[in-house]
């Protein structure tokens, strides 16, 4: 593996805290050697860019529930990562006149906790080019299961001290299609850890967004012809074993996989739970 972390334009974020629960949970990195990858610290998170697809391939936040700002800060508009080139990043060429949206891998809130200044900071920080990932416009209850799966798990009750840690990021394959220089990610994946009865427990995410491919033939074949970007499906969210995440990303995820909380099935077809509501989740032994 090959990373470095730069200096310079925002050399005072000190990014991602490790530590944040006590028991040490790494910024996943890739496993394979070889992968190049640029660690670029933020206000209480840090995002792994790969350079060569230029996209995020791990985010990771400490969220302190007790310490939320309630009063969010303006939107604001995203903007080049200073420490890396241009050409290292997927900036706003991607998302021009078309139908993807620029999703941010951590969410501005999720970032925004202690004293206003530094909350409002980080949640300005969210809006850098690398913490951004190209997703589907449309909205359905999937999505909107995902979006807020970070705020179920801190009001759980088994969530010690609404202290959470999360990591996240999109599956990037070799297959996946290509599209204005940047191969489009069809799946994404999110990893929460947490201390449960004073010992770290995780839970395991995945949204998938390929496209049926009966369904969406004639668009894939239209969308080739007429420049638009790959067609992708419908949301479907699936709570799976941490140790899926790890195969499917080819990345490491330290101490998670051995404190999954989720039990595996006997039948390996069940193995990936598909999720319709927040009542489905395992995150109790």
């Amino acid at each position: 593996m090959n990373s470095s972390e730069p200096a310079g334009p925002l050399a005072d974020r000190l990014g991602y805290d490790e530590a944040f629960l006590g028991p040490a949970v790494p910024l996943p990195m890739p496993a394979r050697a070889g992968v190049e990858t640029v660690v670029l610290p933020y206000t209480h998170f840090s995002v792994a860019l790969r350079p060569d697809r230029r996209l995020a391939v791990a985010a990771a936040v400490g969220v302190d529930g007790r310490a939320m700002v309630e009063e969010a800060p303006a939107e604001e508009a995203w903007r080049d990562e200073p420490r890396v080139s241009a050409g290292a990043q997927a900036g706003d060429e991607l998302y021009r006149n078309n139908s993807l949206d620029r999703a941010r891998l951590v969410a501005g809130h999720l970032a925004a906790w202690g004293p206003a200044d530094l909350a409002h900071r980080a949640a300005a920080d969210t809006f850098h080019s690398p913490n951004g990932v190209p997703r589907a416009d449309v909205v359905n209850q999937d999505l909107r299961l995902w979006q807020g799966l970070e705020h179920h798990l801190l009001d759980h009750p088994a969530v010690f001290d609404r202290r959470l840690v999360l990591l996240t990021g999109p599956v990037l394959h070799d297959s996946d299609p290509p599209y204005r220089g940047v191969q489009v990610p069809l799946r994404f994946w999110k990893v929460a850890a947490f201390m449960l009865d004073g010992a770290l427990a995780a839970s395991a995410y995945v949204l998938d967004q390929s496209p049926d491919l009966v369904r969406d033939a004639d668009r894939a074949l239209l969308g080739a012809t007429a420049g638009a970007p790959p067609p992708l499906g419908p949301f479907r969210l699936y709570q799976v074993p941490v140790s899926d995440v790890a195969e499917l990303t080819e990345l490491e995820f330290g101490p998670l996989p051995d404190v999954d909380l989720m039990p595996l099935p006997r039948a390996p077809e069940d193995r990936w739970r598909r999720l319709e509501s927040y009542e489905g989740i395992v995150i109790e032994p």
